[in-house]
């Protein structure tokens, strides 16, 4: 269980920080909020590099004794512990770490880098009114920006939703089928 809870939680996250890095090498792209800047294979390696430090960041500390892993759902897969009461495994501080971390920094970023995308380049359209091509850039941008948004949140909130209210509600009453929907969804990012 261990196992399959840590390879989840990892595939999870290296998908959720690879949303990030895109949405970042984007912003810095288009918003030029470092002048002009261009990207190389060193700046594409410590993109991976750091996608996948902050993903073993998040997936590892249950395998050492922060937190653990448990079967979820319908017991057909595990993931991290994050709804029983025993104080010896510590589950308080790290459900917190991986809300505010591992969700709330994520969502915090893609929306205000995919939002400071949109706003650059509505400024750009508007200053070329008579280009039909920057007219359809913005609107590919803003497409792309809402499609990437929406993915991440039907994706992720229902899952940590579920955990943060169930963490918040301690001895709450819940079933193996409404814990198996969010994991279903986050599991599937």
């Amino acid at each position: 269980c261990a196992i399959e809870g840590f390879m989840a939680t990892l595939g999870g996250q290296v998908a959720l920080w690879s949303l990030v890095v895109l949405a970042v090498e984007r912003y810095i792209v288009v918003c030029k909020p470092m002048g002009s800047f261009k990207f190389t294979s060193t700046h594409a390696i410590a993109g991976i590099v750091f996608t996948w430090i902050m993903a073993m960041s998040c997936a590892a500390p249950p395998l050492f004794g922060w937190s653990r892993y448990i079967p979820e759902g319908l017991q057909c897969s595990c993931g991290p512990d994050y709804y029983t009461l025993n104080p010896d495994y510590n589950n308080e501080s790290y459900v917190m770490y991986m809300f505010i971390c591992h969700f709330s920094v994520p969502v915090f970023l893609i929306f205000f880098t995919y939002g400071s995308l949109v706003c650059t380049v509505k400024a750009a359209a508007a200053q070329q009114q008579d280009s039909a091509s920057t007219q359809k850039a913005e609107k590919e941008v803003t497409r792309m920006v809402i499609l990437m948004v929406l993915g991440f949140l039907v994706a992720w909130t229902p899952y940590a939703s579920y955990a943060a209210y169930i963490f918040m509600n301690k001895g709450v009453a819940f079933t193996a089928q409404s814990m198996a929907v969010p994991a279903f969804f986050s599991k599937t990012s």
